[in-house]
């Protein structure tokens, strides 16, 4: 069973493969720009696909991404081998149960709708594509926005996504990049290493958002695609942009979640615990900067 509600289903993706040979991606991306990436021909494998990563509400739908209007955002999945980037990814592609999957490519063009606007985001998962110091140099300095992944069950991934955060730090000293550190696996709760308090503070301590998902069972995975959106939107567009958008959302949102929202600014007040969460720029919370 899937742990998350069923999305409807899957619409035609953009997808192709990123060229290992170090040469061949200095061709495809002349002047530092994946432009050979924006527009490639669509990729429909096998009809629809269960738990994609569109979405039943109206403020997340996917679109088709051949003609889109919004902007164009690139994403880098970062992390160690084995924590589950491909898994997000090909989630975000809506292709992970598809026999031929292996053989799509490693990088994912799609259009969403978040929050009732159209932007197109290309995932890159090339991280580990081969021991190139040129290609991780390259990620480090061309994205819009990253997603540092570790494994709630592997303690050792989850400081090597501390020392890809200071990487990117210094790759990107003077520009506000939207950073998101994800804790996957969180389905594995008799291995787990690395506790919910321990990634938050993590996030706190190195400026960046926080949230954690499970692949398995595409847990939050919506939400993380949905709030890299929302990071890049809140540094890019105008205040009053921003504000429309807040606007819009709250008026959507349920009764329920405006009185947890409530009660969790009284409970922060009375409890050192969770006023120190309220201090850290609600890292987990990717709607707000």
């Amino acid at each position: 069973r899937r742990a998350s509600t069923p999305f409807p289903a899957q619409q035609p993706l953009h997808r192709r493969s990123m060229p290992v040979d170090e040469r061949d991606l200095r061709a495809a991306l002349p002047h530092g720009e994946p432009a050979g990436l924006v527009r490639c021909t669509s990729y429909s494998p096998g009809g629809a696909h269960r738990d994609s990563c569109a979405s039943d509400s109206s403020d997340s739908v996917i679109s088709s991404g051949s003609d889109s209007d919004g902007s164009l955002y690139k994403v880098i999945l970062l992390g160690e081998h084995g924590v589950g980037k491909t898994s997000l990814a090909r989630i975000f592609g809506g292709v992970e149960d598809c026999a031929d999957a292996d053989e799509a490519g490693n990088t994912y063009d799609r259009s969403i709708i978040v929050d009732g606007e159209e932007a197109s985001l290309v995932v890159f998962d090339i991280w580990e594509q081969d021991d190139s110091q040129w290609l991780q140099n390259h990620c480090m300095k061309m994205g819009d926005a990253y997603i540092i992944v570790y494994s709630v069950t592997d303690k050792v991934s989850f400081e090597k996504a501390s020392e890809l955060r200071i990487q990117l730090r210094r790759a990107r000293q003077t520009e506000d990049i939207p950073i998101i550190l994800v804790g996957n696996k969180s389905d594995l709760v008799r291995s787990r290493e690395v506790s919910v308090d321990e990634g938050r503070a993590c996030a706190v301590v190195f400026d960046c958002k926080f949230i954690e998902t499970s692949a398995a069972l595409h847990h939050n995975v919506k939400d993380l695609f949905e709030g890299i959106v929302r990071q890049i939107r809140l540094r890019k567009d105008s205040k009053e942009d921003n504000a429309r958008r807040m606007a819009n959302t709250k008026r959507r949102e349920s009764i329920g979640k405006k009185a947890k929202r409530f009660l969790g600014r009284i409970v922060a007040k009375n409890n050192k615990k969770m006023a120190f969460k309220a201090k850290s720029k609600s890292c987990h919370d990717l709607s707000v900067l």
